[in-house]
């Protein structure tokens, strides 16, 4: 057999050939191919496991065969057996009970991106592709997140969704209206995001409707998916509820002594997804640091509690290529959530301008800007840089609102700027619509703002910073430039990845093709790195590592 180019040479197995004697492999309907493109193509397949040996011509690949293992040469038919390479499907990956749980079929999810980004059409897709979809409920009316339940239930029936539950330090009123709303109308599972500490909202969605079973433990019916990226946090979701909240829960009759009693038995989430560098909120933090710290986190508080069910610990942020899925995975993942890569999938409740920008930025093009959400605290998000002054805008108007008692105080050169280029209209035609909007949806900010000048002029800078998500999502004409596009380094490696193959054009991308490819991929590359750890390192052109259509994927997996 003659060796083709590409393929290393015998020496290049040294590590390897200690090996010899010890196991060995002879072909029976397949004889093994030393050719790179037939090595691509088994490798590709996922599904079938494959052997690396030693062959005269060099190093060669082959499948089925016989396998003899601690014992001498059985006979000149039989080939020294390097490596092998074991099935790897997306099934295969992450914690079983996390897909069992939920009733997928990958352990694969969709964060919740707000005002609806994370659309009903991603919810769909993900349902009736065996993963899990989170509708961005952050930043919608409760008549808009109730429209979205209705259609989300009647199209998805038992098939799995998820909702967001952020919360919402400013407005507290509203955080608890959604989460009765999901009480109500039987939402089951939601995503817990932006916490700095547990609310009554989130804490009464936990323990509404939790029963015993027969054998004594509490039956959960509201489960929680909690996204954090600060041990602290953490530490508070994988724990009891608080028992101050539980009783001032009990005292105003939202649950019952019973439930209180139950719920105290349980952890705060089901599961607990550790958001690393991600878009919109993050503390910018590194995957590969920030998952061990919360999985030993898990496993002290699990020794401490003695939890029925341990929570789950699953990765968000960065995830954008196979080789960070399949990193994720082997760092001890349950599960993984992406984000910037789908609100640039045609299913996202954003624009096909949004679209296209997030297409064309770099792992470079990102930057942190002020939160509408908590923008008196000073919290940040992280946003496309690229193409928009969205963030250096609304960096002005915080630095404008921390150094000023009240919009009146402000310098008359700097008003008129505010109001010229970033509001467009004045500072009082914006207060009577914003007031309005208060109005509706939380009339307890009114008196405030009308006893406190800082705190009306912080409403109206949020004003600038609610509705250019809204214009971003719109495709706004005569707004490019104030558009918050949300968004973290994942999208410029994605974009690198997928570069000259048919997902680099937006109008290409699904999410289910951009998840399938993920963890197709992933699958590739532990397959890659299972022979690695066994001493044999075939060259990369051996593993295809382009993007494949969904109907080449889902025929690989059959």
């Amino acid at each position: 057999m003659t060796p083709s180019p590409g393929l290393p040479a015998p020496a290049a197995t040294s590590r390897s050939m200690v090996r010899i004697g010890f196991a060995w492999w002879k072909p029976e309907r397949h004889p093994p191919t030393t050719d790179p493109n037939a090595i691509r193509t088994i490798a590709g397949s996922v599904k079938v496991p494959f052997n690396v040996v030693q062959s005269p011509g060099g190093l060669a690949v082959g499948i089925g065969g016989e396998t003899r293992i601690g014992v001498p040469s059985p006979g000149p038919e039989f080939l020294p057996l390097l490596a092998t390479a074991p099935s790897v499907t997306p099934e295969m990956l992450g914690d079983p009970a996390f897909a069992t749980t939920y009733g997928l079929r990958y352990p694969y999810m969709t964060g919740a991106m707000a005002n609806g980004i994370g659309s009903a059409e991603i919810v769909e897709a993900m349902g009736r592709h065996g993963m899990l979809g989170s509708f961005g409920a952050a930043g919608l009316s409760v008549e808009r997140v109730a429209a979205a339940i209705d259609r989300i239930q009647g199209s998805l029936g038992d098939l799995p969704y998820c909702f967001n539950l952020i919360h919402s330090p400013n407005e507290p009123a509203h955080e608890a209206a959604v989460a009765d709303l999901f009480i109500r109308r039987g939402v089951r599972l939601v995503e817990a995001s932006a916490y700095l500490d547990l609310t009554p909202a989130i804490v009464r969605y936990r323990a509404a409707g939790i029963r015993r079973g027969s054998a004594g433990l509490p039956l959960v019916v509201h489960r929680v998916i909690a996204k954090v990226s600060r041990v602290e946090v953490a530490t508070k979701f994988l724990s009891p509820p608080p028992a101050k909240v539980l009783q001032e829960l009990v005292a105003s009759g939202q649950i019952t002594a019973e439930q209180a009693d139950a719920a105290a038995k349980l952890p705060m989430c089901d599961d607990l997804t550790v958001e690393a560098d991600s878009g919109g909120h993050t503390d910018n933090r590194p995957a590969i640091t920030l998952l061990p710290t919360m999985l030993a986190l898990r496993d002290r508080l699990q020794e401490q509690y003695r939890f029925a069910v341990p929570v789950r610990v699953g990765l968000a942020g960065g995830l954008a290529t196979p080789a960070s899925v399949a990193g994720a995975f082997a760092m001890g993942a349950a599960y993984v959530v992406t984000g910037s890569v789908n609100q640039a999938c045609v299913e996202s409740g954003s624009s096909d301008a949004v679209r296209k920008m997030l297409a064309d930025a770099g792992q470079a093009d990102t930057i942190m800007a002020p939160a509408a959400d908590m923008f008196e605290m000073g919290v940040k998000v992280q946003v496309l840089k690229r193409g928009t002054m969205f963030a250096m805008r609304a960096q002005k108007l915080f630095d404008t609102y921390r150094a000023f008692a009240s919009w009146e105080s402000v310098p008359a050169a700097e008003r008129t700027n505010i109001e010229k280029n970033l509001l467009r209209r004045s500072f009082d035609e914006v207060w009577a619509e914003t007031k309005a909007f208060f109005a509706r949806r939380d009339p307890t900010q009114l008196p405030k703002a009308e006893s406190d000048p800082k705190h009306k002029m912080a409403l109206v800078f949020r004003w600038y910073l609610g509705l250019s998500s809204r214009w971003a999502n719109a495709g706004e004409a005569g707004r490019q430039l104030d558009y918050q596009v949300w968004c973290g380094p994942a999208m410029g490696a994605f974009n690198e990845w997928v570069k000259g193959t048919y997902l680099e054009d937006p109008k290409y991308r699904t999410v289910s093709a951009v998840a399938m490819n993920l963890l197709y991929g992933a699958c590739v590359v532990i397959r890659r790195q299972s022979l690695a750890v066994q001493g044999v390192h075939l060259p990369a052109n051996c593993f295809p590592s382009e993007p494949l259509s969904l109907e080449q994927i889902e025929a690989k997996l059959r």
